[in-house]
């Protein structure tokens, strides 16, 4: 409530407010700083603040006005003279007679006020001016909502004063006095515990000098903590540091006068001013046509008004605390289940490096092996080789030895031996043998490309499964034998959706089945049981898998069917009107019209009135299956059960077998009622209320649509959304 209670202008609490004309308050004192002044003469307004109307003659404005926009000091406004009541008694120029209007300036003065810019004189427009012109004007501009109002002969003193707003301010501050007071601290030992010294705003604890250092110091997670006076210092916001509650806030509470006749008090209240009067203010005539009303009267209207709008406002503020609660928990969820993401990730991160970890002694493994191969490879080559190298080259040495010597039948004795042995280990030496069998290169590439790929694109993907749909009761309904049901996911989800699985039961309390798959958040259903009651819910799907079901909706088919022929299916002969609930036909020949519902279900009874009859044709009503051939009359295939009729007499018939031949036939005006029951499974028709016979056909089970056949010389209007009739007349016999 605070803010309620403090000046727009100078930010404390307000002192001897009064009610602009745009219902704003303001402190008189601070009214008094930022009124506007502007020269009376209409030349020095902006072009867009000229008056309406023809302009009064020019006037010069003297040396006080040419100083512009300036504030009036209480100090000067108190002066004697014709100035001392300078800034009360200036007028306005508004854009219209209500006191108050929008306004284009853009200056701004150094409380955050806009004020009216003037526009410099014309040259010579102070020479023109006739002597003693008048003093400079005076609007006030309110510093909410920004209209300017207007200020007649008595100035402020024109402003009602809010007197309630006084007295609450004034019990405001005591209320904060008496706080300040009983403010102690929260954590201490001592009896009585010492007045509290801060106010915690995050902790919401009092604690007092002592205390702030033993249990609240300034350092660590405190650190960021705000430290507040205590509610009722003079430091605290609203604390009252600001000085007293005004002239009118002191003192006892006594009747308020009228503004404009002190003597007298306020009696009546003007409807069309809006704006309590005494006795006087209706004598003197200024609210003579006005509508006034008692002042009493009207108190207990408004306050029954406020108290009606608080009670909107009551209940969005406590949905506003509930709100609150919410997002208060919402943080508290946000915050643990962040640290719970944090050490998931931490988690994964380890298991990633611990894979890598692993995967790296592998490839280390398979390195150590290629190298201890290659150099036991080089190894066993450079034995094999020093030992052949040894071998020659004792051979060789011993070659030469022979060669010295001057014995040639020795020589000759073991030369071809020598010769031998010197060939077979030339040939030791064959091509390659003097070659590495392995290169010092390693056959091995790491190829981390991929993988270092993968770690650079490796982010954050949903894996949840889509939250539960919630079903939009107020678009779920029903049509005729048909449902249409609406749903959307929950706010704040950001878990993806790839499409919905909207299940139904069979309208008996039976299992449930997929009835749509998609993406569509609306779905009708077309073709049910009339009179049934159906259980739907509704699932979500993602790459992740099904969600989880919705509640379950209930929905209830409409009790009787309404429908009409169906222009699609009918025959091309047929002719149909009014709304498809009238049917002829252009050819001799019978010729079929289907109806738009279909039944499987129930008991239905519909009636067709006909409209012309001539020359005695053989109309056919009944049911028929959706493959009916539409060509010839009803029932003479075996996909129509039917009854057709001509002036006298009626007959049933179902593959061209004619059966129940029963007197009592068709004219023009008469009606024929067809009652299906598929509770019983028989078929039975009426001319006129008459059963016509015995049912017409038994054990019949299926799904079957409304059926006629008829030619040009017929015509028949269809009724539907009719009652089961209860009392019938008594079925004539069928002619033997």
């Amino acid at each position: 409530m605070e803010e309620e209670l403090k000046c727009p202008v100078c930010g404390s609490l307000f002192r001897e407010p009064i009610i602009l004309p745009c219902s704003h308050n303001v402190c008189l004192p601070c009214a008094r700083t930022i009124a506007v002044q502007t020269p009376e003469s209409e030349q020095h307004l902006p072009p867009l603040l000229h008056p309406r109307g023809p302009a009064p003659p020019a006037a010069a404005p003297g040396p006080a006005a040419a100083a512009g926009s300036a504030a009036c000091p209480d100090s000067e406004c108190a002066a004697g003279g014709g100035g001392g009541d300078h800034a009360d008694k200036l007028s306005l120029h508004s854009e219209t007679d209500s006191g108050y209007g929008s306004y284009t300036p853009s200056l701004k003065s150094p409380n955050g006020v806009r004020v009216l810019p003037l526009v410099p004189a014309p040259p010579g427009a102070a020479a023109a001016a006739p002597r003693g012109a008048g003093p400079a004007s005076s609007s006030l501009t309110c510093p909410q909502c920004h209209r300017s109002a207007s200020l007649d002969q008595r100035g402020l003193r024109g402003f009602q004063r809010n007197r309630l707003l006084e007295a609450i301010v004034q019990r405001y501050q005591q209320g904060r006095a008496a706080a300040a007071a009983a403010a102690k601290c929260q954590l201490c030992d001592r009896s009585p515990p010492e007045p509290a010294a801060v106010l915690c705003e995050q902790c919401e604890v009092l604690y007092c000098a002592a205390c702030q250092l033993r249990c609240h110091p300034a350092r660590g997670p405190f650190a960021k903590h705000r430290l507040a006076p205590p509610p009722g210092h003079p430091g605290a916001p609203g604390g009252g540091g600001d000085g007293g509650g005004g002239k009118g806030a002191g003192g006892g509470r006594k009747l308020p006068t009228c503004a404009e006749h002190d003597l007298e008090n306020y009696s009546m209240y003007c409807v069309s001013c809006r704006s309590p009067v005494c006795y006087q203010c209706l004598e003197e005539g200024k609210h003579g046509k006005h509508d006034v009303k008692a002042l009493g009267a009207m108190w207990k209207q408004h306050k029954a008004q406020l108290s009606q709008a608080l009670n909107g406002v009551s209940d969005k503020a406590k949905e506003a605390k509930e709100f609150l609660v919410q997002l208060k928990n919402l943080l508290q969820q946000i915050q643990e289940n962040g640290l719970d993401y944090e050490a998931c990730l931490v988690a994964q991160c380890d298991a990633l490096v611990d894979a890598l970890t692993r995967q790296k002694a592998k490839l280390l493994t398979k390195v150590t092996k290629e190298r201890e191969h290659k150099l036991k490879v080089v190894w066993d080559q450079i034995n094999h080789c020093t030992l052949k190298l040894r071998q020659s080259t004792g051979l060789m040495e011993y070659c030469l030895e022979v060669i010295k010597e001057n014995d040639p039948s020795g020589f000759l004795q073991i030369s071809d031996a020598l010769i031998k042995r010197v060939q077979v280990s030339q040939e030791q030496w064959v091509k390659g043998a003097l070659e590495p069998k392995v290169s010092a290169e390693f056959d091995l590439t790491l190829d981390s490309e991929p993988l270092l790929q993968s770690i650079h694109q490796l982010d954050f993907i949903q894996m949840k499964l889509p939250p539960v749909p919630l079903l939009q009761l107020e678009k779920c309904c029903t049509r005729n034998n048909s449902v249409t049901l609406a749903w959307r996911m929950p706010p704040l989800s950001h878990n993806p959706v790839e499409g919905y699985i909207l299940e139904l039961d069979d309208g008996d309390g039976g299992q449930f089945r997929e009835v749509y798959v998609g993406k569509e958040t609306l779905c009708t259903i077309d073709g049910l049981h009339f009179n049934s009651t159906y259980n739907a819910r509704v699932k979500a799907f993602n790459s992740s898998g099904v969600g989880p079901y919705s509640k379950t909706v209930i929905l209830q088919t409409s009790d009787v069917a309404w429908f009409t022929f169906d222009a699609s299916s009918a025959h091309r002969d047929i002719v149909l009107s009014n709304d498809n609930q009238t049917a002829t036909c252009n050819s001799y020949d019978d010729r079929v019209v289907l109806g738009t519902a279909a039944f499987s279900k129930g008991v239905h009874y519909w009636e067709l009135h006909v409209d012309r009859y001539d020359n005695h044709p053989d109309p056919a009503f009944g049911i028929a299956r959706i493959n009916v051939v539409k060509d010839m009359m009803l029932g003479k295939d075996d996909k129509a059960w039917a009854m057709y009729v001509d002036n006298n007499r009626s007959w049933f018939m179902h593959s061209n077998s004619h059966t129940n031949r029963t007197e009592g036939g068709v004219s023009k005006g008469a009606t024929v009622g067809v009652l299906l029951d598929l509770k019983k499974h028989n078929l039975t028709f009426y001319i006129n209320g008459q059963q016509q016979g015995p049912p017409a056909f038994e054990n019949i089970e299926g799904v079957f649509m409304p059926a006629l056949s008829l030619n040009r010389n017929v015509q028949v209007t269809l009724h539907t959304g009719l009652e089961v009739p209860q009392c019938v007349k008594q079925p004539k016999l069928p002619n033997n």
